[in-house]
């Protein structure tokens, strides 16, 4: 099922980059799931396409899940570097990795709400031009 999973979200309309969202630390079974995919909509998609490590945007999408959130509690990391927690940027964080992870094909996340032990995983693409091509060429 994982896999068949993740061919889905590999044969995205226009995908150019698969997505796994690692979410940790959440209160909840509903909440762990629904931080998890709010980490994937659209506004996040959309830099990933672009290859913007914009964290703030992971922060607004936990936030708009509607779950029990800390913001001080939070921390992200994408490629496996730790670039927000305690409310902010990490410290001597350099953006260099995270840029150079963000130009690969496999792009990961992971989210530490910080408040329970909870955990999900999500998979899904970015959301590039080629999705507004595909979707803007037809009519139903």
């Amino acid at each position: 099922m994982i896999d068949l999973a993740q061919q889905i979200a590999r044969d995205g309309e226009g995908a150019e980059k698969f997505v796994t969202i690692e979410v940790s630390g959440a209160a909840s079974r509903g909440q762990r799931g629904a931080s998890a995919w709010r980490s994937a909509i659209r506004p996040c998609q959309t830099a990933i396409s672009a290859g913007d490590a914009n964290w703030g945007r992971i922060v607004m999408a936990v936030g708009k899940a509607g779950e029990k959130a800390d913001r001080d509690l939070l921390s992200i990391s994408i490629g496996g570097t730790l670039i927000a927690a305690e409310g902010g940027p990490v410290p001597g964080y350099d953006e260099g990795p995270v840029a150079e992870h963000m130009k690969g094909r496999d792009i990961r996340i992971g989210v530490d709400i910080g408040i329970g032990r909870g955990r999900a995983t999500v998979w899904t693409c970015d959301l590039t031009h080629g999705y507004v091509d595909i979707n803007g060429s037809y009519r139903s």
